[in-house]
């Protein structure tokens, strides 16, 4: 009975967990010649053991429940592959001679697409033929029967997936049959473990090929009929790839080429049949130029690719490392793209979990990603095989940061939904998060050498990145005040420069206990605005925000280092007035403006909910506000923008911001001054109001609209004002049309035709009808 690679292959598979407990590694995968196909490897003298019945639950818990990808198996079978290997180094450090007669430490995954088998061989630590029946039988039970019940009682353990050997039994989800073949320098004898899917029992016994292996383990996986795409070069390529780029041991993939050689064979015997009649044909002439058609066959060739040649630095001292080799690290996990990192970060992390990690932070921003496209940037691996890269160690506002965190202290080989829950990674998470921020801190810290650099780096670098960690500070409560410190904004005294809330709050005047901010969509205009009147005239700095994002922004952080916020489009108090001086003139003011107002509030009706003086308009006779509790202009307008405005409750809400609108009348302006002079004394009932007067109290409101950034809303009433404007400015009596013209009755007349350089052609003999 012939022994076959490929099935041994499958069995790794489901050794998974156990051996990473023993320290077993995978077999290597060959491709071998086609052999008499069997039912199995094993003798007659071979000893059947039996499953306990908790294996089988555990059986269909791991193919219908614990994973939910089938490619793990290949992940699981290489990470045993290589603690394996890594055992062996280990002891060898103390007992070298386990080393002879075989001192490479290599995986080989191959293939046969006939057999439809899979093997990988490794060369590490082997087990001898205890080890077969306790790693991969009868020491299950323990560890099933606990696992069991902590899912009865939904409290189970996942540190104990891999400690009995559920990774093991990931093999079946692949495979009908799974045989493995190990030989341990313990012992003399190479041993092999057989198992069908389903059956409740499994072998053990002598190989019946003899000593092949010299010392390690091959597992072949017999494929089942739906999952023979795995018995594919380029689909274990990819998937070994993808699972082993960074492991220190040599990983090889097979690889068949069919190549056309000349058949040796068939030639000799053509010679020998041909050779009497070349003796009886002698003469002088010299054919040995002449082409031969010599016989073909075709041979199929195996090389053996290896698939993990990007160097682990992330395990080295910093010290070691050079800007060079972070940089060329850095194109290996942004997928090859010829970019750098404008700064990264490697460090490790020690305490009740222990991990390595190298972020980046990528100096050419992505374009706009769905949440679905945002997971994997930061990839998680466990000893330098990769676990995951479909969920986030980071929140989607900061995926734009890219990095590898490694750890020996995650059961390697467990789901990812069930990881992602886990109390390990929520706390790789958080560690992460600080050090991401950390990491942005001191680029934004860091001192420039060159003093001839206009631009911070940091800066040039926040412009492109502002919105996700605006984002961010707005998502991250626990984090938020840390992030804030990031954020960067042009001011109304930093002419075009990026400044700091710490930088700002340094430069505000003794009285100053808030930061001031303007929100608006162009730096220019806003500089002009009325709201700015007072501001400039006090020397007072304004942060400018232009970034629709900035309205939520602010809506979340309310303060920063003791220093509120303040919207200078609602009130606002000056502290370094005289008070005492400030209520006299409110007074007066409002004596003398108080039947102005009560008039206007008459004629506004329910479009303004409050008049008042303002204190601190110059050049405006008046502006509208949406008081302290309403949203300010721009808001709205962001709200208008967006597609939920078409909302029928949108529509309602941004029509029930009207009723916090304030019109503030500047009390010196002439404009208002000739109101007051026009308007009715308060209590006037008998006051009729002119068209030319409400016209103008009107005019007065629009402007003050467009003043405090507001949209005008057009309707009949606005245009009848603006028409009885044009009638007075352009003298017209009356708006009534004139007659329509009646134009006089033309008659018809033939066009004129140009007969210019056509004087030499004859026209006799054609009649004119013809023309």
């Amino acid at each position: 009975m012939k022994f076959h690679r490929h099935a041994l292959l499958a069995t790794a598979l489901l050794a998974i967990g156990s051996f990473q407990q023993h320290g077993v590694a995978k077999a290597e995968v060959e491709a071998v010649p086609e052999t008499e196909a069997t039912d199995s490897l094993l003798l007659e003298d071979a000893v059947e053991h039996k499953f306990e019945a908790e294996v089988n639950k555990m059986l269909d818990i791991v193919i219908n429940s614990l994973y939910t990808n089938k490619d793990i198996f290949l992940r699981e079978l290489i990470s045993n592959a290589s603690d394996a290997l890594d055992k062996l180094r280990f002891m060898s450090v103390t007992d070298p001679s386990i080393l002879e007669g075989k001192s490479e430490l290599e995986v080989k995954i191959g293939y046969n697409a006939d057999q439809k088998t899979i093997t990988i061989t490794d060369s590490g630590i082997g087990m001898t033929l205890d080890d077969l029946v306790k790693n991969l039988g009868t020491v299950a039970r323990s560890g099933t029967s606990k696992f069991l019940e902590g899912l009865g009682e939904e409290s189970a353990d996942m540190g104990m997936i891999g400690m009995f050997g559920v990774g093991f039994y990931s093999s079946f989800l692949v495979a009908d049959k799974v045989t493995v073949a190990s030989k341990s320098p313990e012992e003399s004898e190479q041993h092999v473990w057989e198992c069908v899917n389903g059956e409740n029992t499994f072998h053990v016994g002598p190989d019946p090929r003899g000593n092949t292996l010299g010392r390690g383990t091959e597992i072949t996986l017999h494929l089942k009929e739906e999952s023979e795409e795995y018995a594919n070069e380029d689909r274990l390529m990819t998937l070994t790839r993808h699972f082993s780029e960074f492991i220190t041991h040599p990983i090889s993939v097979l690889k068949l080429k069919t190549v056309e050689v000349d058949d040796e064979d068939d030639e000799d015997e053509f010679d020998e049949s041909e050779k009497s009649d070349d003796e009886l044909d002698i003469g002088d002439e010299d054919d040995s130029d002449a082409p031969e058609d010599k016989p073909k066959k075709e041979i199929t060739t195996e090389t053996w690719e290896r698939v993990n040649t990007q160097k682990v630095i992330w395990t080295r001292s910093k010290d070691e490392i050079t800007d060079e080799e972070y940089q060329g690290f850095y194109g290996t996990i942004n997928k090859g793209k010829d970019e750098e990192a404008a700064a990264w970060s490697h460090f490790d992390a020690e305490g009740n979990i222990n991990f390595k990690a190298i972020l980046y932070l990528p100096d050419v921003a992505e374009p706009m990603m769905r949440p679905e496209e945002t997971k994997g940037s930061v990839k998680l691996y466990v000893r330098k095989v990769l676990i995951s890269d479909e969920f986030s160690l980071l929140p989607s506002q900061l995926s734009f940061i890219k990095g590898v965190v490694d750890s020996d202290d995650l059961p390697l080989n467990v789901n990812r939904e069930t990881l992602q829950e886990s109390k390990i990674i929520k706390i790789i998470k958080k560690k992460v998060v600080r050090k991401a921020i950390e990491m942005i801190r001191k680029f934004a810290d860091k001192e420039i050498e060159d003093d001839s650099e206009s631009i911070h780096p940091y800066n040039a670098w926040y412009t492109k990145f502002s919105t996700n960690l605006k984002a961010a500070a707005i998502e991250d409560r626990t984090n938020q005040e840390r992030l804030v410190k990031l954020l960067r904004f042009s001011t109304s005294k930093s002419d075009g420069e990026l400044v700091s809330l710490k930088e700002y709050i340094e430069s505000t005047k003794d009285w100053q206990t808030e930061i001031y901010f303007f929100a608006g969509e162009d730096e220019n205009v806003m500089k002009e605005s009325h709201f700015m009147e007072k501001f400039h005239d006090k020397d007072v700095e304004v942060l400018y925000m232009t970034h629709p994002i900035d309205a939520y922004l602010l809506d979340n952080v309310r303060d920063f280092d003791n220093h509120m916020f303040k919207d200078i489009t609602k009130r606002v108090e000056f502290k370094d007035e005289d008070e005492d001086l400030i209520k006299r003139h409110e007074k007066v003011y409002e004596e003398k403006f108080s039947s102005l107002i009560s008039w206007l509030k008459k004629v506004y009706g329910k479009e303004i909910a409050k008049i008042t003086i303002s204190k601190r308009l110059g050049k405006a006779p008046a502006i509208v506000t949406n008081g302290p509790y309403g949203q300010s202009a721009h808001v709205q307008q962001i709200m208008k923008s967006q597609s939920y405005a078409g909302n029928e409750q949108a529509k309602q809400q941004l029509s029930a911001m009207k009723m916090y609108r304030e019109l503030e009348i500047n009390p010196r302006h002439p404009i208002v001054a000739s109101l007051l002079e026009n308007a009715p004394e308060e209590g006037d009932d008998s006051f009729v109001t002119s068209k030319e007067l409400r016209d103008s109290a009107y005019f007065l409101l629009d402007t003050a609209l467009l003043s405090g950034g507001f949209a005008l809303e057009p309707d009949e009433a606005f245009s009848n004002r603006m028409l009885r404007v044009l009638s007075t400015r352009l003298e017209v009596e009356s708006l009534e049309l004139e007659d329509e013209i009646n134009p006089p009755v033309e008659e018809d007349v033939p066009p004129e035709i140009n007969l210019d350089g056509v004087d030499n052609i004859d026209l006799e003999g054609f009649a004119e009808d013809e023309f």
